[in-house]
């Protein structure tokens, strides 16, 4: 069942703008590249970086809890450490994000846009090679277009399928199939990776990406439609290698 790599994004700032990309390199056991690396602490959290551990998604500034998020356009350049940020009625934001200053400096940019929204205090956390994930060994996320089709039929409108937040997006494999690939094996380009679980949906999935607005009730309407509130598939690398947009998307014969 070979299918095609139709797209590749990471989230440097876990809940904001995703980078798109043409290719990356997937580790063993490793999240997706530059994905997930900061944080926006939304009050505390008992995140320790010296004893970095998972913590939920609603201890964040994420886009379940508050849709102004999707407002703001964000750059994380890896090789400078500058982050760049834009939003209507924001002031533009540039700088290096590798120092506390810039963090805060991040973090009074946001306040004034999530204005009458959070009175809790702020603060971007950087994991220091910790990856601030939605599931704790939910390593790589990888969404099959045509399922998203499928959706878009049933409830008879557009989804953008930039609402799943995946790393993967893959065309040519049968609508739902991935939902029966736990503990199957899969190439990915030059990598090989192994179903971990589908991908349970959050209100996060419910906000326009474009508008920043709550139009669909996504986990309900999934609910009613399917059964189910999935959409995507976690994997786990299995065996290092490249994908590229274009590469190949193949579930391995057992």
């Amino acid at each position: 069942m070979t299918a095609s790599i139709a797209a590749l994004f990471r989230y440097p700032i876990k809940g904001f703008a995703p980078q798109q990309q043409d290719s990356a390199q997937l580790n063993v056991a490793k999240a997706f590249p530059g994905d997930r690396l900061f944080a926006i602490e939304d009050g505390p959290s008992g995140f320790d970086p010296a004893a970095p551990g998972f913590v939920s998604k609603q201890n964040f500034a994420v886009l379940a809890k508050y849709a102004k998020v999707a407002m703001a356009t964000t750059i994380y350049d890896e090789a400078t450490g500058v982050l760049t940020a834009t939003a209507q009625g924001q002031p533009d934001f540039c700088e290096a994000i590798n120092t506390q200053a810039g963090k805060s400096a991040f973090c009074t940019w946001l306040a004034g846009l999530l204005a009458g929204e959070t009175d809790a205090p702020l603060k971007m956390l950087d994991g220091l090679g910790h990856r601030f994930l939605d599931h704790p060994k939910g390593h790589v996320s990888v969404l099959n277009m045509a399922s998203v089709r499928d959706l878009e039929q049933r409830l008879g409108r557009p989804v953008d399928p930039m609402r799943f937040r995946a790393n993967i997006h893959v065309e040519g494999w049968p609508a739902w199939a991935e939902l029966d690939w736990a503990d199957r094996n899969l190439r990915l380009g030059d990598a090989q990776v192994i179903g971990f679980k589908p991908i349970v949906r959050c209100a996060a999935t419910e906000v326009d990406p474009s508008t920043a607005n709550r139009d669909i009730e996504m986990t309900t309407l999934l609910f009613n439609l399917y059964g189910h509130m999935h959409m995507g598939l976690y994997v786990q690398v299995t065996s290092a290698g490249a994908v590229t947009v274009g590469g190949e998307a193949t579930l391995l014969e057992d």
